[in-house]
């Protein structure tokens, strides 16, 4: 089966689905892979690079997938609503996609890609088990966007993270204030430690505490009680507008005693939940940085604006999207080694073996024969249950 790589098309995404690290392993395995010409040249990989590890370089996009039977990218059509759909013509039946495909944002999309029948991998669906994790590439970049996020805001803020003793006296430390416990939030603890800082934490799932004490966090309580806090896949779960109400009044004291506060509190396929009010941003000390990792989804702050940074009440709010993208390097090989071992799981003898009973293959797949197949998304966007096949 021949692999194809193709150029990130989304307007500033400088990754790429594949790394010339990783190519061997799928070459080992049985696999070609073919890469369009200048796919990773803005990640830090030359052409020449992935043609010294097997892999062949195709001039045109076109010919990468004429020529492949799995097409990997970082955002496909779904994901990349800006070029993603000049894709579509180029897709053929029962090729392969791999890639984030976004599929709880557009059903019509969705819909798109199955009516011309190809079978389509969402990363996203990944299941967070320990068979999978090795395969989860949104934790991979979750990681990234939680580590970019605290040194963007310390790029930002006009005081510095850590203690310091200085000719001048003695420096106070800059106190981080993380909403959202998830991976992209622990790893932004790790990092505002590392620099120096001051930090505390906050989750509506009590579970997180020990693991954000043991990066050496402080793990804020409140006394309210989220009613079934986490789903059986690890993600939080969307609340009632009452107890977000009642957080939004706890947790304003220590958003206003707060340098740098950072949100991430992301429910997967809906409207992520108001937690830092417009009045919250106005009580916090002039130079304040909010960075919002759920801008996408809308944002935890009242006063973000997705993809922009605007300065309201003095205080500099990020509502960045797609941060992985700016560490295009790693990125790009975290990802690519998490799609490769998906890849490896996937093909055995040359061919596709999608067996239902696998959690992977039945989390993961989106769409097949022309049909929307995966079980979870038919029953979120309303459709009939497909029929049983012998």
């Amino acid at each position: 089966m021949i692999v194809g790589v193709p150029r990130e098309s989304f307007p500033g995404e400088r990754r790429v689905a594949m790394v010339p690290a990783v190519v061997p392993s799928l070459t080992k395995a049985g696999l070609e892979v073919v890469v369009e010409a200048g796919a990773g040249t803005e990640a830090g990989y030359l052409d020449a690079d992935y043609a010294a590890k097997g892999a062949k370089i195709l001039p045109a996009r076109a010919d990468v997938f004429a020529a492949a039977d799995i097409i990997i990218q970082v955002l496909s059509y779904g994901s990349n609503d800006k070029t993603g759909k000049a894709d579509v013509p180029l897709y053929r039946r029962n090729q392969a996609l791999v890639g984030f495909l976004r599929p709880l944002g557009s059903l019509e999309t969705i819909q798109e890609i199955a009516s011309k029948g190809v079978t389509a991998f969402s990363i996203e669906l990944m299941p967070r088990t320990t068979r999978a994790q090795s395969m989860d590439a949104l934790s991979s970049m979750a990681t990234i966007s939680g580590y970019k996020a605290v040194v963007v805001a310390a790029d930002t803020l006009p005081r510095l993270f850590p203690m310091l003793t200085t000719a001048a006296g003695t420096i106070t430390p800059a106190r981080v204030f993380i909403i959202g416990c998830g991976v992209a939030g622990l790893q932004a603890i790790a990092t505002a430690r590392r620099l120096g800082a001051v930090v505390s934490a906050y989750d509506l799932r009590p579970a997180v505490k020990e693991q954000v004490q043991s990066l050496g966090g402080r793990f804020v309580e409140l006394p309210i009680e989220a009613k079934d806090a986490q789903d059986a896949r690890g993600y939080a779960t969307a609340q009632g507008e009452d107890f977000y109400k009642k957080q939004r009044e706890l947790l304003g004291k220590v958003v206003a005693e707060s340098d740098v506060v950072i949100t991430a509190a992301v429910i997967p396929g809906k409207t992520s939940p108001i937690l830092v009010t417009k009045e919250m941003v106005a009580a916090m000390a002039p130079g304040s940085v909010i960075v919002d990792l759920a801008a996408e989804r809308g944002g935890n702050c009242e006063l973000t604006r997705p993809g922009e940074q605007v300065v309201e009440h003095g205080v500099t709010i990020m509502g960045s999207i797609n941060l992985a993208s700016t560490v295009p390097y790693h990125a790009s090989q975290m990802y690519a080694r998490n799609v490769a071992t998906f890849l490896l799981h996937l093909v055995k003898d040359g061919k596709l073996q999608l067996n239902p009973q696998d959690e992977i293959v039945r989390d993961t797949l989106l769409t097949q024969g022309g049909e929307i197949v995966n079980a979870r998304l038919r029953e979120i966007y309303k459709l009939p249950a497909l029929a049983a096949k012998s």
